[in-house]
Order: C-alpha cells, then structure tokens, then sequence
C-alpha cells in the first residue's frame, strides 16, 4: 500500500545534479518504425517505455521542465544583483580635458605669473567604495535574495509536478487507447466468427437468409470503433511523446512506434481527507510561493523605509594627475587617497513615502492571495478526493461485470447451438461483453488518473517517487 510521503527538500537542491544524470543516460524507448527507403530509426525509440522511464525521461527533457531550469538561472542572476548594494565596488577612473579659459596671477610684481589651470588636465586612479549604513537594506538585500532562491525552487517544483502529473495521465489515456483496440479487436473476432457460422448454418438450411444480413451488418458495425480507437491510439502516443520532449524524425509515419510495458491496474491507496486536506497546506508549493512572496514583499518595505536614513560609504584608492603649476603632462602628482561620503535626502519630494505606501499595499494583496489559495486548494483537494472517491466505486462495480458477460455469452452461445436460443441473444451477448470490457478498462483508467490528482492535490512530490501502474 502506497501512501503519502513527505517532501524531499533535498531533491529540489540537487536537482541540477540529476538532470545531468538522467540526462546522460538512454532516454526513450519504443519500436521501429521507418519509410522503406529512408534512414533507420533512433535506438532510443527501439526499447520498452514504462511508466517510470516515462517520468525520468520527462524529468530530463519536459519542455515545460526545462523552460522553469532557465527561470532558476535567471533568478540567480536577480540574486546577484539585489546582494551587490552590500558588496565593495572596486572602480577605475580616467579623466581628460581641455580648457582655454586659464587663469594667471602675479604675486611679485615684475615677476613672472603664476598660472593655476593649464589647458590641458588628466586625472587617473583606482577607487574602492564599501557601503557601511544604508539604513537597513544591506541586510534586507542578504533576506531578499535567500527568498529569491527558495521561491525560484518551489515554482520549480510546481512545474515538475504539473509536468510529471500530465505525462502520467497522458500514459495512462495510451494505455487505454491501445486496451480499447485490444477489445475491439475481440468483438470482432468474436462477430466475425458468428458471421462465418451463420453462413454455415444458411448453406444448411437451418437460419434464414436474415440471419446472416444482421450477422454482417453487427460486424461492419463493429469495425468503425476499431478504425477510432486506432486514431485515438495515434494521438494519445503523440501527446505523450510531445509531453516527454522527444524529437521524432521526419521518417516517422503518423503512428509512432512508442511501445509501452505498463498495463491499467488499481493501485491500493488510502487516505482520509483530514489528513489529506493537513498534508496540502503543509506540502503544497503554490503556498510557499505565495508565503516567499510575502516575506519578499516585507523586504520591499524594509528597502522603501531606508530612504528616510542615510546612506555612508567609505573609500580608499590611488589617484595621479598633471600638475596644475606647469604645462606639462609628464609631471605627475600622485598619491593614496581615503575618506568617508554620506548622502541623506532630507526632503525627496515625498518619493519615500510614495514607495512604502506602495510596498505595504503589495503586502495586503500578498495576504490577501495566500487566504484564497488556501481556498483554492482546499476545494481541488475536495474535489480530487471526491473524484478518487467515485472512481473507486466505480471500478468496484465493474470487477465482475466482464467474468458475467463471459459466462452470459457462454450461455447464449450454448442454447443457440441447441436451438433453445435465438441469434439475437447470441449478438446482444457479444455486445454487453465489449461494453464490459470497454467500461472496466475505462474505470481503471479514470481511477489511476484521479489516483495521480490526488496525489498531485496533496502535495506529493512524484519526481521523487514516482510510481509505476
């Protein structure tokens, strides 16, 4: 029996790792299938694909995946850039200029004058700056960007379970495609074969022509279905491979050679709803996105109130420039420079005010977003639980039904051939027995779908665990 596990924090942390691995290794699988005169298929769609190497597969090439990897690098890049207000900037200056509006002065009279601007000037040096108060937001830039990071990894998180949680409903909705040709296939073996004794019987003398009229029109019946559940098969192997981030090779025909190894089977889970609905608040990361976003979002009042302090760098470096006594350039004056800089905006137009009123209104609106997704989550929790529930019952009811339509067909099948039945009894038998098995393969389905939304409602990490049908 399968139940809940707890979150793998871990996983999120390594998971650049894993990708590397998985994305290293064999990827995909199926069989051939190729123009007759055009290039051979890809080995990686020659192998078998179960419903676990579907999920590693997808983990590694998902386009969905990967687009929220490039979300992750770009929020490193955003982290870099809220801590660099607390680093040291180390700057290399230069300067040239030309002025003609010089000045001279004679301070002997009858001597020469002294002149204390030359036309030409430059001026060089290196120069580094450290912040030393900024009034709270060097420490609040550190807080900030431990939130980028976490947020980053829960919204990624999110997008590996969505991801993970389509590619198995899209296993499962080929799974039934293929189950659903399977019957077809039956129902028509089994109508073909009724058609080919009637006409036994006609030949004898023992059923009217009417007989086999109706034998052949339930067989061309028959046959459209079979013509769906094929298409229905293509498609469902398209989703899943667009789904897994395959490339499929242009020599590939519209049937693509996925060959799958899971089979439609109820897999026992219990869970009572308390503890469902305790689990999702807990483990759900849409709400740690939101309560990241909140705790972002009190750092933006933190930085909007430092605008009423002021801010005090230090400095220290080497500078050189022309003497301002001669005209030429090559003599230097050079030298170490330090010293201390402080800025403070005693009236900015009330920009600061305006900036903390705003950060604070965002503040609102975050909390006011968590107390709905707890809503929202609630009711998808509900809502799954309920699905799963039906879909229990449902297939509880259909365990049996396919053994009865057997043995009904039996029986019909006996006391036609003793001439105590009709041949109406015969195909009506046929008929129940696809609608069985029609209706137990789509309960399985509908119950390992429900299955994987309730585990995805509650918060269940399936990249960690994935579980195979």
């Amino acid at each position: 029996m399968r139940t809940p596990s707890c979150l793998h924090t871990s996983f999120l942390l390594g998971l650049a790792g894993l990708l590397a691995v998985l994305a290293g290794a064999p990827a995909t699988h199926a069989q051939t299938n190729t123009l007759a005169d055009g290039p051979e298929v890809p080995g990686w769609l020659t192998q078998p694909l179960s419903l676990e190497d579907a999920l590693n597969v997808a983990l590694a090439q998902n386009p969905s995946i990967l687009k929220s990897q490039k979300d992750i690098e770009a929020t490193h890049g955003v982290m870099v850039q809220t801590r660099a207000v607390a680093l040291p900037r180390l700057r290399l200056m230069g300067d040239y200029s030309f002025n003609s509006g010089t000045e001279s002065f004679a301070f002997i009279p009858g001597q020469p004058a002294a002149t204390f601007q030359q036309e030409n000037n430059w001026l060089a040096g290196i120069r580094l700056e450290q912040s030393i108060f900024e009034g709270g937001r060097m420490r609040s830039a550190f807080r900030t960007a431990k939130h980028l990071q976490e947020q980053a990894l829960q919204q990624h998180r999110g997008t590996i379970n969505n991801a993970i949680l389509d590619v198995r409903t899209a296993y499962f909705d080929t799974l039934l495609a293929a189950e659903q040709i399977t019957v077809n296939e039956k129902s028509i073996a089994l109508l073909q074969k009724e058609l080919e004794d009637t006409r036994r019987r006609y030949e004898a003398g023992t059923v009217p022509k009417f007989n086999v009229l109706r034998a052949e029109v339930q067989l061309a019946n028959a046959k459209p279905k079979l013509s769906r559940s094929r298409n229905s098969w293509r498609i469902a192997k398209n989703n899943l491979a667009t789904l897994l981030g395959y490339n499929l090779p242009t020599n590939i025909w519209d049937n693509i050679p996925l060959q799958l190894t899971g089979k439609l089977d109820r897999t026992p889970f219990e869970i009572d709803l308390p503890n469902a609905l305790s689990q999702a608040l807990q483990s759900r990361p849409e709400l740690a996105v939101i309560r990241q976003s909140q705790a972002l979002t009190r750092e933006e009042v933190v930085s909007a109130k430092s605008g009423y302090q002021p801010s005090v760098q230090i400095f220290g470096g080497y500078q050189g420039r022309n003497t301002g006594f001669q005209d030429d350039l090559g003599i230097v004056v050079n030298g170490w420079i330090a010293g201390a800089q402080m800025n403070w905006n005693l009236f900015d137009g009330l920009n600061t005010q305006g900036k903390i009123r705003e950060a604070k209104a965002k503040l609102g609106k975050t909390e006011l977003e968590e107390a709905d997704a707890i809503r929202q989550i609630e009711l998808e929790v509900r809502t799954a639980y309920s699905s799963f529930i039906e879909a229990s019952e449902v297939l509880d009811s259909t365990e049996k039904v396919v053994e009865q339509a057997e043995e009904a067909l039996r029986l019909a099948t006996s006391r036609y051939e003793a001439g105590t039945g009709t041949q109406l009894d015969v195909l009506a038998a046929e008929t129940s027995l696809t609608e069985a098995r029609t209706t137990k393969n789509i309960a399985l389905r509908d119950y390992s779908v429900a299955l994987a939304r309730l585990e995805r409602a509650i918060g269940m990490d399936y990249a960690t665990t994935p579980a195979s049908p």
